[in-house]
């Protein structure tokens, strides 16, 4: 049986949609439908989370175990605060390196989602669509480099989020947080690459 860790923010516990409807339980389903055997997700995310406060949420979790992979989205809340692309390489990179220990030292068993567009949604009516839009690729291209020269998976699902932000059935009710249709193609990209990564 394999275990699995999901480390986030909002979009890891799946705001406002039920458990089994967010990106981590939705993966593991698809992982079942391969025929490979994961337990149910251990998940440390809050709504909010920066990469600072994930960090502080891990050291009081004082984690000891060690698990066959591990997901990692964070990001989107830095970016809402203004925060520089500079002061996340510096964090995100930390997490990462964090991430590879609890998969056991293994980096290929560390997944790196993009951070999604929310600036595509109703929720971000009446303000610069253009301007989140550039400051959230420069986030995904500094979180991309980090990640694949830590020889880790990078996992692209910012485009997917630019498609489906204005559409109701891809949202959450508070229109700006997806619904469990777009986690569903998240967790389709993730299941496909961890199941890869797996039976290796």
């Amino acid at each position: 049986m394999y275990s699995y860790l999901a480390l986030g923010d909002s979009y890891t516990i799946g705001e406002l949609v039920p458990m089994k409807g967010n990106f981590p339980h939705l993966t593991v389903d698809l992982l079942h439908k391969k025929h490979v055997e994961v337990a149910d997700p251990v998940i440390i995310a809050t709504t909010g989370w920066t990469t600072d406060e994930l960090a502080a949420s891990i050291r009081e979790h004082n984690i000891k175990d060690t698990f066959s992979f591990v997901s990692l989205l964070i990001g989107v809340n830095n970016q809402y605060r203004g925060r520089s692309v500079e002061n996340y390489r510096e964090e995100f990179t930390s997490l990462l390196e964090q991430a590879i220990g609890f998969a056991n030292g293994n980096a290929d068993r560390v997944f790196v989602l993009s951070i999604p567009d929310w600036g595509a949604t109703p929720f971000a009516e009446g303000k610069d669509r253009q301007k989140i839009a550039v400051e959230i690729d420069a986030y995904n291209a500094a979180k991309k480099e980090i990640t694949l020269a830590h020889n880790c998976h990078y996992t692209e699902i910012t485009e997917s989020t630019r498609q489906n932000g204005r559409s109701a059935e891809y949202l959450a009710e508070d229109s700006l947080h997806p619904s469990a249709k777009e986690y569903a193609i998240w967790a389709a990209r993730l299941a496909d690459e961890v199941a890869q990564e797996l039976k290796k």
